[in-house]
C-alpha cells in the first residue's frame, strides 16, 4: 500500500456468540426489563451493546420466546400469538379490583398526581387499601411531596407499570379521548302516526 492511500476503514463487526451469551443470561436472570446500558457494563469496553441486543433480538424472532422492549429495556416474553393456547394451562395473575384499576388510570394520565386530585377526579373518596393494593403490586410509587399546605405526596407509575402492561414508555399509552369516545347509541325509528314530544 502506497504512502498516499488512505487506510481502509474498520467496519464493526458483529457481535460474537461469547457477546450474545452474556447478553441472553443477563435478560434472562433480570427481573426488569435490561437497559443497552446496563448490559454495556458486563460486555467488553468495545462491543456495542446496542448491536447485541439487535443481534439477539434477531436470533429469537418468530420463535415462541421473543424479545421485547419493554419500559426503556428489554425483557423475554411469550410470542404474542402463542398467548391463546397457554391461557389453557398458564395461571393468569389475580386481576386488580374496579377501584384500583380507575386509580391506577388515573395515576398514569396525571402523574404526579396526589390522593385528594385522585378522589376530585373520580368522584369519590379513595381508600388506603387501594393505594396498599397497587404499592404492594410495585405499579405506583411517591413522586415527592406537592408544595402546598399539608405537602400532600404525589404519584406516579413505576417501570413495573410500563412492563406489566407491555409498554415502552408512558407515550404508549392510549389517547384519554380514545378512551373516552362512547359508540354511537342506535337511532331508533318513531313509532307509525307518533309525533315528537307525545306521552308523558
Amino acid at each position: 500500500m502506497s504512502e498516499t492511500e488512505p487506510a481502509p476503514v474498520a467496519m464493526p463487526a458483529e457481535p460474537d456468540e461469547a457477546c450474545l451469551r452474556i447478553a441472553e443470561a443477563l435478560v434472562f436472570a433480570s427481573a426488569s426489563p435490561v437497559s443497552a446500558r446496563a448490559l454495556s457494563q458486563v460486555l467488553p469496553e468495545a462491543v456495542d451493546a446496542d448491536a447485541v441486543l439487535a443481534a439477539l433480538r434477531a436470533r429469537y424472532a418468530g420463535r415462541g420466546v421473543e424479545l421485547a422492549e419493554v419500559a426503556g429495556g428489554v425483557q423475554f416474553r411469550t410470542a404474542a400469538d402463542l398467548a391463546p393456547a397457554l391461557r389453557k394451562v398458564v395461571e393468569v395473575p389475580r386481576r386488580l379490583p374496579r377501584v384500583a384499576m380507575e386509580t391506577l388510570a388515573i395515576i398514569a394520565y396525571h402523574q404526579p398526581v396526589t390522593r385528594p386530585e385522585v378522589e376530585e377526579i373520580r368522584g369519590a373518596s379513595l381508600s388506603q387499601q387501594t393505594l396498599d393494593a397497587l404499592l404492594e403490586a410495585g405499579l405506583i410509587a411517591p413522586r415527592g411531596r406537592r408544595e402546598s399546605p399539608g405537602r400532600p405526596t404525589l404519584w406516579g407509575t413505576t417501570p413495573a407499570f410500563l412492563a406489566q402492561f407491555g409498554l415502552s414508555e408512558l407515550r404508549e399509552l392510549p389517547r384519554r379521548e380514545d378512551l373516552l369516545v362512547e359508540p354511537p347509541s342506535p337511532v331508533t325509528e318513531p313509532a307509525p302516526g307518533a309525533t315528537e314530544g307525545e306521552g308523558g
